[in-house]
């Protein structure tokens, strides 16, 4: 079963990697996976946070800034060494075949960092603002990050939806306790 599940996972990573290939990708997904370019959106919605919930934003901000901690912590300090899983761009096996668009890293593959952090906080900002069309967009802004992680050649399929489930999972877990606590913004 396992050795299924790993050749699903190459072949989808390859879909993604080779088949989807083109010179659109090929230049955003690179920038949608950079932490930079996410700086602009991050004091954007700091600042409307700000605004829209006066002194309760700094439970917010800490709830964000405590979600992206757990779940980076969590992904990679807990699961990645206990998997082990071989980024495909370090994979000895496949390597040579994959486009490779950014630095590889190092680091393990399973599960992505990248897709648990941005989850966490989509499933955190969607519980708070409650309004379908920026539930849609956050979830568009996660998957599209999650996404460009595949097609740039530095995780697998997989990863990316392993790592975002744990990561909404735990954006959940948080707003949940703030309402439970009765903390809501």
């Amino acid at each position: 079963m396992e050795t299924y599940f790993k050749e699903l996972d190459t072949q989808l990573f390859f879909f993604v990697n080779h088949q989807l290939a083109n010179v659109v990708f090929d230049y955003l997904c690179p920038l949608l996976r950079n932490k930079f370019t996410w700086i602009p959106f991050y004091v954007a919605a700091t600042v409307y946070i700000f605004i829209k919930f006066s002194y309760k934003a700094f439970w917010l901000i800490g709830a964000s800034a405590l979600t992206v901690l757990l779940a980076d912590q969590i992904s990679s300090s807990f699961i990645k060494p206990f998997f082990e899983r071989l980024r495909p761009c370090n994979e000895p096996m496949i390597r040579a075949q994959v486009r490779l668009l950014v630095k590889c890293g190092i680091g393990y593959s399973f599960v992505s960092s990248h897709a648990a952090n941005h989850f966490g906080l989509a499933a955190l900002f969607i519980f708070f603002f409650k309004k379908k069309y920026l539930t849609l967009a956050l979830l568009f802004w996660a998957s599209s990050i999650a996404f460009a992680q595949v097609y740039v050649g530095v995780h697998y399929p997989f990863d990316v939806l392993v790592g975002g489930a744990i990561g909404f999972a735990i954006g959940s877990l948080l707003a949940w306790s703030i309402q439970l606590l009765s903390i809501k913004a």
